[in-house]
C-alpha cells in the first residue's frame, strides 16, 4: 500500500510539473531570436508574446550598437509596450533576448525593472555572435534575485538551423517536455593541442569577425550526433589583458559536415 501511494505522489508531481502554465516572452531585433522563441512555443504549445520597444532600434547593427551604449552609459532603459499577457498568470518564464555587450539586450533591462517575477522559474534562451548566455544568466540572477532562474540555452546566429534538434534535447534533459533522452558523455581530460587539433579549430573559428584567440588545450567527446571539442584558448581581453575562455567546436556525423564553434565561454 505505502508503495502504490509513493507511486501515485510521484505521477502526481510528474504530472503536475507539465501542467504548469508556460509562457515565451521574448524580444528579437534581427529575427533570430523569435525564430528560437517560436521553436519553444512549438515544442511545448505554451503562450508567447514579444516584447516591444515603444521607440524600435532601427538602422543598421552599428546604429543599434551605438544607441544600445549610450543607454547603458546613461543608465536610462527604453521604454517598452505594455504586454498583454500577465506575468503573475504563468509559473514558468521562458525569457528571450539577443547578447548585447555581452550580456541581455536593452529592452530586458527595462523587462526586468518593471516587472514582477517574484516566485517564477525563468528559463533564459539566448542567441548571439560568439557567447553570453553564461553572463546574461548571471546578470537575470542579479535582477531578479526572488525568481528561480535556471540554466538557459544560448545559440550562435550562424547556427540557428540547429534549434530544433537542440531545443528537444534541452526541453527534455531539463524536465519541461516529456521525453527521454540519452546522457552526453563527460569531455575528455584537458591534453595540449596537437597540429590536427589547431587545423579544426581555425576551420571552425576563422570566419568569426574577430580573433578568439589560439588553442592550447582541449578535451574531447562522442556523441550520437557527432563529436565535440572542448578548447581552452588564450587571447587577448577587452583591456589588453591576457585572458583564458573555452570554445566549444563540434562536427556532426553527417557526410560533408564541418566544424562549427557553438560558443565561447569567457
Amino acid at each position: 500500500m505505502k508503495k502504490f501511494l509513493l507511486s501515485l505522489v510521484t505521477v502526481v508531481a510528474i504530472t503536475s510539473g507539465y501542467a504548469q502554465k508556460n509562457l515565451v516572452l521574448y524580444y528579437s531585433e534581427t529575427g533570430t531570436t523569435k525564430t528560437v522563441a517560436e521553436e519553444i512555443q512549438k515544442q511545448l504549445g505554451a503562450d508567447i508574446e514579444v516584447i516591444e520597444a515603444v521607440e524600435p532600434y532601427t538602422g543598421n547593427f552599428q546604429e543599434t550598437m551605438q544607441r544600445g551604449q549610450r543607454e547603458r552609459q546613461s543608465g536610462q532603459t527604453p521604454a517598452l509596450k505594455p504586454l498583454k499577457k500577465k506575468i503573475a498568470d504563468y509559473d514558468v518564464i521562458f525569457l528571450g533576448y539577443p547578447i548585447w555587450f555581452g550580456t541581455y539586450a536593452m529592452p530586458i533591462a527595462t523587462l526586468v525593472k518593471e516587472n514582477d517575477f517574484a516566485g517564477k522559474t525563468v528559463i533564459p534562451f539566448c542567441t548571439f555572435g560568439s557567447g553570453g548566455l553564461n553572463t546574461s544568466t548571471e546578470a537575470l540572477r542579479k535582477a531578479l534575485p526572488k525568481a528561480n532562474i535556471r540554466e538557459g540555452y544560448g545559440v550562435r546566429t550562424a547556427r540557428v538551423k540547429a534549434v530544433e534538434k537542440e531545443l528537444d534535447r534541452f526541453l527534455k534533459e531539463n524536465g519541461y517536455k516529456k521525453g527521454k533522452v540519452e546522457k552526453l558523455p563527460d569531455y575528455s581530460e584537458q591534453v595540449p593541442v596537437t597540429d590536427e587539433d589547431k587545423v579544426l579549430f581555425n576551420e571552425a573559428c576563422s570566419s568569426y569577425q574577430f580573433p578568439l584567440g589560439t588553442p592550447k588545450t582541449v578535451g574531447k567527446r562522442s556523441t550520437p550526433y557527432g563529436t565535440d571539442y572542448k578548447f581552452t584558448v588564450s587571447s587577448r581581453g577587452m583591456d589588453g589583458k591576457e585572458a583564458t575562455s573555452t570554445i566549444f567546436v563540434t562536427i556532426e556525423n553527417t557526410a560533408g559536415a564541418k566544424p562549427e564553434f557553438t560558443q565561447v565561454v569567457r
